[in-house]
C-alpha cells in the first residue's frame, strides 16, 4: 500500500522556483511547484510505507537548500 502526503514548503526570499525544481527532482516527490499563498512550494510525496516518506521528507526534501519549514499533511482516503 502507498502512502501520499501533500507537503507545503516555506522557502529563503526569492528560492521558491529553485527549490520547487530541485524539490521535484528527489525520489519519490510526484509533483513539486511553487505557489502564492502563505507556503512556497507544494509538493506531493508517495512512499511504499510512512516510514519511508518521513526519511524522504526529512532527510531529503527538509535538506533542499533555501528550505526553511515544512508541513506535511498526510492522504488518509
Amino acid at each position: 500500500m502507498t502512502v501520499s502526503a501533500f507537503v507545503f514548503l516555506e522557502c529563503a526570499a526569492g528560492r521558491s522556483k529553485d527549490v520547487a525544481k530541485l524539490v521535484a527532482g528527489i525520489p519519490g516527490v510526484k509533483l513539486s511547484r511553487a505557489v502564492t499563498g502563505p507556503h512556497d512550494v507544494i509538493a506531493f510525496v508517495e512512499g511504499p510505507d510512512i516510514n519511508a516518506l518521513g526519511i524522504t521528507i526529512i532527510s531529503q526534501i527538509q535538506a533542499v537548500s533555501g528550505v526553511l519549514r515544512t508541513t506535511t499533511n498526510v492522504v488518509v482516503e
